[in-house]
């Protein structure tokens, strides 16, 4: 059953949480979020693919490795980020999303509406990031 909601609509806390409206918001968000990426990346490959000249200067092939390279880096982090997006639509349907993984607490709606694809809450993930640190630091 999908929900109709305005395109003015922003969850709120006045609300009961992850309702049908604050579920199809989100969802609607990720899905377009997803769009864009792939429509970004279909231009970048076309773009790549026109860009597949003969440089007989060696800098100016240089510099264009250099940018090809810097391009299917940020479509490797793009293509992961998908699969952040994927994993979220997934928790969006099965009732899991918006609630931290390890706390089950409920993540608040700003930080979701920041970070759609977030996993922990804004506490958990300050703890996360804590132990990351002091790891890094050994």
């Amino acid at each position: 059953m999908i929900t109709e909601i305005e395109d003015a609509y922003k969850p709120s806390d006045d609300e009961p949480f992850m309702n049908d409206r604050q579920r199809e918001y989100f969802r609607r968000k990720l899905l377009s979020w997803k769009e864009d990426i792939l429509l970004e990346s279909r231009e970048t490959l076309a773009a790549l693919q026109n860009e597949n000249e003969n440089h007989p200067d060696l800098a100016d092939r240089a510099s264009s490795e250099t940018d090809r390279a810097i391009e299917l880096r940020a479509r490797d982090r793009q293509r992961k980020l998908i699969a952040k997006i994927d994993s979220a639509l997934q928790r969006l349907e099965d009732g899991s999303y918006g609630y931290c993984e390890e706390t089950g607490e409920p993540i608040s709606l700003k930080r979701l509406d920041a970070r759609p694809i977030a996993t922990l809450s804004i506490e958990a993930q300050e703890r996360h990031e804590r132990r990351e640190k002091v790891y890094r630091d050994d």
